[in-house]
């Protein structure tokens, strides 16, 4: 496939001009213009683009890209070593970070819920883009037993604030990766849980005084599973060779 057809349709499945983002979505960094191989992943770094080279892939697509507001905009250093790699290899670099953490199927809250049994109601925010869901579990259990199933699921065990009241959890909001501040919106909706990837030291705070369990599961644990159903519709929609490769990170 062409390399700017497959941005096309990566767009209009993902639909990247419907929200205001943090970074470009798209093709971030140009290279040959046929695809054929693509290796997917959370995050473009270094070991990642080097697996990539390894494995003669014609594009990395991410989650995690570059180019974010507020970065610095020289071309050097890490992000100099990880462009030049990319532009010496011929590799495209497709990243999409919002759209792929709200769509409704593949987005990281989707398979997440997927993942955890959690039947989804909504989004939390009064807007169709909202990137923080709330839903409830198919099975409703106590934080420990919630916490075990998470671990279970994501190989990592979780960070847990209990809540006062203890009572088992049925309805829970959640937003993967960096959404921890969303448990004040949770806290006002009356759920029993929140869950993100991320914790704040002030996180804590916000659980204990409003009588909400809090999960932090790891930012790249609940965002591994999104770029992988994307790079896996890929594969079955348009007969590409996509592998995902899964760099560990504890955080």
């Amino acid at each position: 496939m062409n390399h700017l057809e497959l941005e096309q349709r990566l767009n209009a499945e993902l639909s990247p001009h419907l929200i205001k983002d943090y970074c470009p979505n798209g093709l971030q960094v140009e290279g040959k213009s046929e695809v054929r191989k693509v290796i997917t992943g959370v995050t473009a770094s270094k070991a990642l683009i080097e697996r990539a080279i390894e494995a003669n892939a014609d594009a990395i697509l991410v989650h995690h890209g570059y180019f974010w507001k507020g970065e610095a905009e020289p071309i050097r250093g890490m992000k100099g070593t990880r462009i030049r790699q990319l532009i010496k290899h011929d590799i495209n670099l497709y990243a999409y970070h919002l759209p792929l953490d709200i769509h409704p199927t593949l987005g990281n809250n989707a398979q997440l819920a997927q993942l955890l049994d959690i039947e989804v109601l909504g989004g939390l925010e009064p807007t169709p883009q909202s990137v923080v869901m709330q839903g409830r579990l198919k099975q409703p259990m106590s934080a420990e037993q919630f916490g075990q199933k998470i671990a279970q699921v994501l190989n990592r065990q979780p960070l847990h604030i209990a809540s006062g009241n203890g009572n088992q959890i049925e309805t829970i909001g959640w937003c993967t990766g960096g959404g921890q501040d969303f448990i004040e919106l949770a806290a006002a909706n009356y759920l029993d849980a929140y869950l993100s990837g991320e914790i704040s030291e002030r996180t804590t705070y916000s659980a204990r005084e409003q009588n909400i369990h809090y999960f932090a599961a790891g930012h790249h644990a609940t965002e591994r599973y999104g770029v992988k159903a994307l790079g896996e519709w890929l594969s079955q929609t348009y007969d590409l060779d996509v592998e995902f490769i899964d760099i560990d990170n504890p955080v």
